[in-house]
């Protein structure tokens, strides 16, 4: 028997799935590669607003380093659809839980439809935001970058800029002098006072040097980053900035549904058990919706690990259920 992929729109098929994959990134596309698999009816609700969707090309993911983010994603749908998994490109705006763990969940779509799962598999991701600096989020994912192990071989060996909007962008100093032996950072909203006695000392043993003053704007000639500008009026040369999105995390859904959350240095991340299990019943979190540091690799592997434990769990509440009858 040939099982078919339906790539719909929200006009189309509505219905009730086993599990329904609320995000149609490298940890989604993952979770529902298994479940598809497994023989599952799946559904992956897709928005289409991947995280790295500014970068050119995604790095550290073995067998797929320099492969672009848009091209791994078509890769990972076509995959998906090979094992009968439906997916919508939709938003889901709505999530509701039944009385009890049988009922499932009902996910309210932007387009008007609604679709029903017995478990739920979280992956929203987060958002970066980023300073506001002229310049910066025109070159973001180009000469302004934030990841090291995501681009820093790319620049290696340029003249590296930091923009430091929190005293943790000393660490990241620190961090990139790692490619690079011509560091300065820019101390921008950090005032020098806040930089500890290790700071300096780190930073100096580095050779990074430390600018103090506000950052006006970037300099950029022919397309391309030549200067950091401070509101003084100096310009600092630069080929790379390497700058600290403040992460946003798109828990809206996982709160509608009740799951705890805790704080983290950066933002409010969902409690969940090694599978990526939530303190909600039947709904994970995988990738960037469970924490910040899941790069591309580690998102498909939670993604994968949610998806074999939901297909497990699935089929020993169904057996547990004929043994009761």
């Amino acid at each position: 028997m040939t099982e078919t992929h339906t790539e719909t729109d929200t006009g189309t098929d509505t219905g009730t799935y086993e599990v329904v994959v609320i995000g149609g990134g490298a940890a989604g596309l993952s979770a529902a590669l298994v479940l598809g698999r497994s023989r599952r009816r799946t559904l992956v609700v897709d928005a289409g607003e991947p995280r790295n969707t500014p970068a050119a090309h995604m790095q550290g993911y073995l067998t797929r380093d320099g492969m672009s983010p848009a091209e791994f994603l078509a890769l990972g749908r076509a995959e998906i659809a090979r094992y009968g998994v439906d997916l919508v490109r939709d938003r889901a705006v709505d999530v509701t839980k039944g009385e009890d763990e049988s009922a499932g969940f009902a996910v309210a779509l932007a387009g008007g439809k609604t679709v029903h799962a017995r478990r739920l598999v979280i992956a929203t991701g987060l958002k970066d935001e980023l300073p506001s600096v002229p310049g910066v989020a025109d070159r973001f994912g180009r000469d302004v970058i934030h990841c090291p192990y995501c681009h820093g071989w790319e620049v290696r060996d340029q003249a590296f800029g930091v923009l430091a909007t929190t005293p943790m962008s000393v660490h990241q100093a620190l961090m990139v002098s790692q490619w690079s032996k011509d560091v300065t950072l820019f101390l921008h909203t950090v005032a020098e006072s806040e930089l500890t006695d290790d700071d300096l000392r780190r930073l100096a043993a580095a050779g990074v040097a430390v600018v103090p003053g506000e950052v006006a704007e970037l300099a950029v000639e022919d397309d391309r980053l030549t200067g950091v500008r401070l509101t003084d009026g100096t310009t600092h040369p630069r080929e790379a900035l390497f700058v600290a999105p403040r992460p946003v995390p798109q828990t809206g859904l996982l709160e509608k549904l009740g799951a705890e959350l805790q704080e983290t240095p950066f933002g409010a991340y969902p409690v969940v058990d090694p599978t990526g299990l939530t303190t909600v019943p039947g709904v994970w979190a995988v990738g960037n919706a469970m924490g910040f540091g899941e790069q591309v690799v580690n998102a498909a592997s939670a993604g994968y690990r949610a998806g074999a434990t939901i297909n497990g769990e699935l089929l020993m509440t169904d057996l547990d259920a004929v043994v009761r009858v």
